[in-house]
């Protein structure tokens, strides 16, 4: 069973910076790929940025160019940076472990899912908060 933990979320000005930690247990990472979403009151949770084994990335369009998603397999923890942080970044953010199956699309190759429903494992999440 796969478990995750995440850290780092804290309350920033605007232009700040924060770099969220999860932790992963019983995580294989030759068949999975790894996640990071955040949800905000009245809104769907949404996929803000994905990695697999391979560091092939994939981001939503309002984060590219200020966040990077990272990892160190040697201690199963994934990280994502954020930078120049917005009001609009403000959100519960979770990591997500994702188990590739024969049947899954050929594409998550070189692109990993940000869909919500492609992924099986789920932290407890962290607050980012954005206010100045």
């Amino acid at each position: 069973q796969v478990h995750l933990v995440e850290s780092g979320g804290d309350s920033v000005q605007p232009g700040g910076s924060l770099r969220l930690s999860c932790t992963a247990s019983g995580y294989t990472h030759s068949n999975s790929y790894m996640g990071w979403f955040r949800q905000s009151p009245g809104k769907e949770r949404e996929g803000v940025a994905s990695l697999n084994a391979d560091d092939r990335t994939n981001y939503i369009d309002s984060v590219k160019g200020r966040f990077t998603v990272s990892q160190d397999m040697s201690k199963d923890t994934f990280f994502l940076e954020m930078n120049n942080l917005q009001p609009d970044d403000t959100a519960m953010y979770y990591c997500a472990a994702g188990i590739r199956a024969p049947s899954s699309p050929l594409r998550w190759l070189l692109v990993p899912p940000l869909g919500v429903d492609d992924y099986q494992h789920w932290g407890q999440g962290t607050q980012v908060t954005v206010s100045s």
